[in-house]
């Protein structure tokens, strides 16, 4: 299969928010792509896409859907992938999942090509995709970790309604309608739409992403936890996470902290290793306000990171702001990018 000039590839979920970013940066990149088959629940499919200018019916995803699939990017959800990703694997198809099911799991790679590119070696016909607030914070810990080592992080993200689909960024809508017209706001998705109460994001923010556990953490925040120390090969890594929903549209923005096993080192130190890293962009200039701010990330490609500052009481620590597309770095491309890497290497 590795050897192949072009590839059938699959995209699970495609009428989604994902799903259809996927379809768009794929017609920007390079990916040699025979055949491209659009898969999505039963409710959705019938609907027509295009691609590359040709249209294509979407079909419902069944065991049967992979029989020719080389590759195929799942974003549907994690019951799906539970069902369906070990019968695509069957088929012979690689498996790339955005969802939570397999991140875990000790036998499939979470990767970030520009982090841990070597993990996908070990695949055996899944691989994980990072949650997309993990995705953008271990791109800009790894070149820190790589160069001065590090024990410690903390980290308080500002998360868009995007990460939450389509019907919240409606509901951003509808609600900041509504309370412009000073009517009452009304919330059937957040902070999770499987609870039996909702809150209102418009002109808030939701210090809840996902469910709660028994420790009192958010699920999307020990997604944050456990991924980053699996990611960074460091089970020590000591990590710690508050998730905030924002009514924001598009990117996640976080402040991390992080501190460094390294004595003496200064901004400048740390202001090189992130300017040099692959996939990041630092923008941080307190002069001119340069720092990077959800909009000016929204549709780009890169990590950007500014606000780097030394902690006052803690020499090895350090503070800085991270933000990204949490639909374009913070899944689609991730998603893309490895099955890039998957054929570049010749590791499918």
């Amino acid at each position: 299969m590795g050897n192949k000039a072009a590839f059938n590839i699959a995209i699970v979920g495609a009428t989604g928010a994902v799903g259809q970013k996927i379809i768009q940066l794929l017609e920007k990149r390079n990916l040699p792509i025979n055949q491209l088959r659009l898969l999505s629940s039963k409710r959705s499919a019938g609907k027509r896409l295009f691609f590359n200018n040709q249209e294509i019916t979407v079909e419902e995803a069944t065991p049967e859907s992979f029989a020719d699939v080389d590759i195929a990017l799942f974003s549907a959800g994690g019951s799906v992938s539970k069902k369906l990703a070990p019968e695509a694997v069957k088929h012979g198809t690689v498996v790339i999942d955005n969802t939570s099911a397999f991140r875990l799991d000790e036998n499939v790679p979470l990767v970030v090509p520009e982090v841990n590119e070597e993990d996908l070696q070990s695949h055996n016909g899944i691989i994980a995709n990072p949650n997309c607030s993990t995705i953008q914070m271990v791109a800009a810990l790894k070149p820190i970790q790589e160069a001065f080592g590090l024990t410690r992080v903390i980290v308080s993200t500002y998360q868009a309604v995007s990460g939450a689909g389509n019907e919240a960024c409606s509901e951003l809508e509808e609600q900041t309608k509504q309370y412009m017209n000073g009517e009452e706001l009304t919330s059937e998705l957040l902070p999770v739409k499987g609870d039996s109460k909702h809150l209102p994001i418009a002109f808030n923010a939701l210090p809840q992403i996902d469910v709660f556990q028994d420790n009192g953490y958010t699920f999307e925040e020990m997604k944050m936890i456990n991924e980053s120390k699996k990611i960074l090969h460091d089970e020590k890594l000591q990590v710690a996470a508050t998730c905030v929903r924002l009514p924001l549209f598009t990117s996640h923005a976080e402040s991390v902290y992080a501190e460094v096993g390294q004595n003496n080192l200064q901004v400048a130190d740390i202001w090189k290793v992130l300017d040099g890293a692959d996939g990041v962009t630092l923008e941080d200039d307190p002069e001119t306000q340069t720092y990077p701010t959800p909009l000016s990330a929204t549709d780009k490609e890169d990590v950007f990171a500014g606000r780097v500052r030394k902690d006052l009481d803690n020499d090895n620590g350090f503070h800085f702001w991270v933000v990204s597309d949490n639909l374009i770095k913070g899944a689609a491309l991730n998603t893309i990018q490895i099955a890039e890497r998957l054929i570049h290497h010749k590791w499918l």
